[in-house]
């Protein structure tokens, strides 16, 4: 059985988990960069009346993976098709870049393996407004929270937190600069001569500790950083934040394990801010967010986790239900 990591090739967190998997004795690990799809793999689905599909991917010029071969694949960090493209005229570039996501697909519908994650349930919970809202059903306290396109309306949110906010996109990305910025003074004074596009805002939530919880099935692993510094949530994601292990109530774990339920993931990273009078808030949830330096810093076995999950199915994999055929 072949277990896929779907990512960039540099990408350390997938090295990691290859090498932990190494150490469960699963050798046979493949890394897809669909950025180089074209030069680098094909793919072919076979369909006729007779039979059920049957869906062939082949990595360079001796690698053959029979979808059916297939117990696990990490969504990690798929890349936009880009290869020979640029030369295209846009409409014909749009059409040559979704068509190859398209095929995926196919893999993805055609196969019964376990996905972490579910590239439809991934995409959907990169939307914030919908995480928050989840969030808040499954009895978690969430930031106050203004989603506008309205100029007053984040003039009003300014005055009610004295200048103490945040916006970031509604869709999350893989690039940092998109990602959770502080409003500062200069931005607010220009508010009137830009014209919004929807964002989100939010309350700049302060607290004790800023918490990395890092859930793979139901196991749950968390870090918190430095309680001696005061660091804004939205910098929890650099090399330079300091953590320490952490243990989070039963009634917090059970609230996220329900979270990461009923938004239908197998794993993701959530970020919480633990405030003073001992209360968790709720900032945002990452499907693809990393954890080596967590890992690393506070001792938490992650990719060892991550890595016993994907090959949970690896020995043995159920058959597909057999397709019965009307008597002629």
């Amino acid at each position: 059985m072949s277990i896929l990591i779907i990512s960039e090739p540099n990408d350390i967190h997938a090295h990691s988990i290859i090498t932990a998997l190494g150490k469960h004795k699963v050798n046979d690990v493949h890394s897809l960069d669909f950025s180089n799809f074209s030069a680098l793999m094909s793919m072919n689905l076979a369909l006729s009346a007779r039979d059920s599909g049957k869906f062939w991917l082949q990595i360079g010029q001796n690698k053959l993976i029979d979808s059916t071969e297939i117990s696990a694949v990490w969504w990690r960090r798929p890349q936009n098709y880009r290869q020979h493209i640029q030369s295209l005229e846009p409409l014909s570039r749009h059409f040559a870049m979704t068509e190859p996501a398209s095929m995926l697909h196919g893999l993805w519908q055609d196969n019964h393996c376990l996905w972490v994650n579910n590239v439809v349930r991934d995409a959907a919970a990169a939307h914030r407004p919908w995480q928050l809202e989840l969030a808040k059903q499954c009895g978690l306290r969430v930031p106050d929270t203004l989603l506008t396109t309205t100029a007053d309306r984040v003039k009003q949110f300014w005055q009610r937190y004295h200048g103490e906010i945040v916006y970031k996109p509604l869709l999350q990305t893989f690039r940092s600069e998109y990602e959770t910025q502080k409003m500062k003074p200069e931005e607010f004074a220009q508010i009137d001569k830009v014209q919004l596009e929807p964002i989100l805002f939010q309350q700049w939530v302060r607290g004790t500790a800023y918490i990395r919880v890092t859930i793979v099935g139901t196991e749950i692993l968390t870090a918190a950083s430095d309680m001696n510094k005061n660091t804004p949530f939205y910098t929890t994601q650099s090399n330079s934040v300091h953590y320490q292990r952490h243990s989070l109530t039963a009634i917090m774990q059970d609230r996220l394990l329900l979270f990461m339920k009923q938004i239908c993931l197998e794993y993701g990273v959530i970020d919480l801010c633990l405030r003073p009078d001992g209360e968790y808030v709720f900032l945002e949830l990452h499907s693809a967010g990393e954890f080596l330096t967590v890992e690393r810093t506070c001792q938490l076995p992650i990719s060892d986790k991550l890595a016993k999950h994907l090959a949970r199915n690896n020995a043995s994999k159920v058959p597909p239900v057999p397709v019965h055929k009307k008597a002629a």
